[in-house]
């Protein structure tokens, strides 16, 4: 425990670490994309890859408790869309992960942050029949599907991607919060292995801090339920595009 505390160093620290975790918590029950501005702070204070140790975890409790309260809204149908590719993205990130600097890690999240906002600012203003003509291309969930398994593996920032998919689909805000949660925690669960025996990125250490940010992840996600009820939806996504882009012009030039 003693060195869990030590993994963090001034209460500066420990405060952009709370901030984080209630980020987290917010993200995964309906304020979508939010949750991305706590890469480029985790990467300040653990460094790109390490953190992407520490965040899972994290991600992981935060996953169970979306997935809990959004029990009977998600739709298999969509996961199981994304799912086959995705698997080989996290394949070919998890190989690319052993051969990447640092700096051109953080580069990597912020450009597949760029890329999720190009494309959804493109769906918001292409007509109907260009997008059903998108949407409904074979090709299009295996492609959505391999970006959000590599962006997840290099930088747990799938988030952006995986929001341009839902809404494309024209889902609920309940349906979209809770098929992405259940998507996310295989996607999650299925990287725990894989960051902890391949990349070596997971310790004990790490597990004793993510318990004391419990509940900030908590609060985060009472927090983010209540945010999604009372927000009009057009204030709603025009909030999330702001904070996407703000998460990845910080991992870049930080």
């Amino acid at each position: 425990m003693q060195e869990a505390l030590q993994l963090i160093a001034s209460p500066t620290g420990w405060v952009l670490y709370f901030i984080c975790a209630i980020l987290i918590g917010m993200s995964k029950t309906g304020i979508q994309n939010i949750g991305t501005l706590a890469v480029p702070i985790f990467a300040f204070l653990f460094g790109a890859k390490y953190s992407t140790g520490i965040v899972l975890i994290l991600l992981c409790f935060a996953d169970l408790m979306a997935v809990v309260y959004y029990r009977k809204a998600f739709l298999w149908n969509e996961v199981k869309k994304l799912l086959p590719a995705s698997l080989a993205g996290l394949c070919i990130g998890l190989f690319l992960g052993n051969y990447v600097h640092d700096k051109l890690f953080k580069i990597l999240i912020g450009s597949c942050i760029i890329v999720g906002m190009a494309v959804m600012l493109w769906l918001e203003n292409a007509s109907t029949h260009k997008r059903e003509q998108l949407t409904q291309n074979r090709w299009y969930a295996p492609i959505f599907g391999f970006i959000l398994g590599f962006s997840t593996m290099i930088g747990n920032a799938a988030g952006p991607a995986l929001s341009v998919y839902m809404l494309s689909k024209k889902l609920s805000k309940v349906t979209f919060a809770a098929t992405s949660a259940w998507f996310i925690m295989i996607l999650n669960l299925t990287k725990v292995p894989l960051q902890g025996f391949v990349w070596h990125n997971l310790s004990w250490t790490g597990l004793y801090l993510n318990f004391i940010a419990l509940p900030f992840i908590i609060l985060g996600g009472v927090v983010g339920i209540r945010l999604v009820k009372i927000l009009p939806e057009r204030q709603f996504r025009l909030l999330i595009m702001i904070l996407v882009l703000i998460s990845a012009v910080l991992l870049i030039v930080l």
